[in-house]
């Protein structure tokens, strides 16, 4: 019997909780739980998103590449992130990042950068190029 590693929680630094708290719960439409130290869990399938304010002791690290989500209902993300104005301006393989695009490995997808310079990318379920 092998211990595969299993990925439980993910990390993202913020410097305005309540303002995170309100950005990923409307993007994600999941409600975060609010936990000690700073932080809200936002659970995302068998994996929890930890999103942390740093801004008490440092500048917040964005993370150095996306996170990755797959959705059923990708134009209902791509909705709400347009809302949020948070939709990417960067180009994807020459393609705009903030819109629903099949990308050259198949995959649906479109990317967000949230407030504090973090990286999303949602693809739609049943493209996820698993490699």
């Amino acid at each position: 019997m092998t211990d595969e590693p299993q990925l439980f929680r993910l990390n993202i630094e913020v410097a305005d909780l309540e303002q995170a708290f309100t950005f990923y719960s409307t993007l994600l439409d999941v409600t975060g739980r609010g936990q000690a130290g700073a932080r809200y869990y936002f659970t995302c399938g068998g994996v929890t998103l930890q999103v942390l304010d740093v801004s008490g002791h440092q500048a917040v690290r964005p993370l150095p590449k996306s996170l990755y989500f797959a959705v059923h209902d990708l134009k209902a993300v791509h909705n709400r992130a347009a809302e949020l104005d948070c939709l990417s301006t960067e180009q994807v393989h020459g393609e705009p990042g903030g819109e629903i695009t099949v990308r050259p490995w198949g995959e649906r997808s479109f990317y967000v950068e949230d407030p504090w310079g973090n990286s999303l990318c949602f693809v739609e379920a049943g493209t996820v190029y698993a490699g």
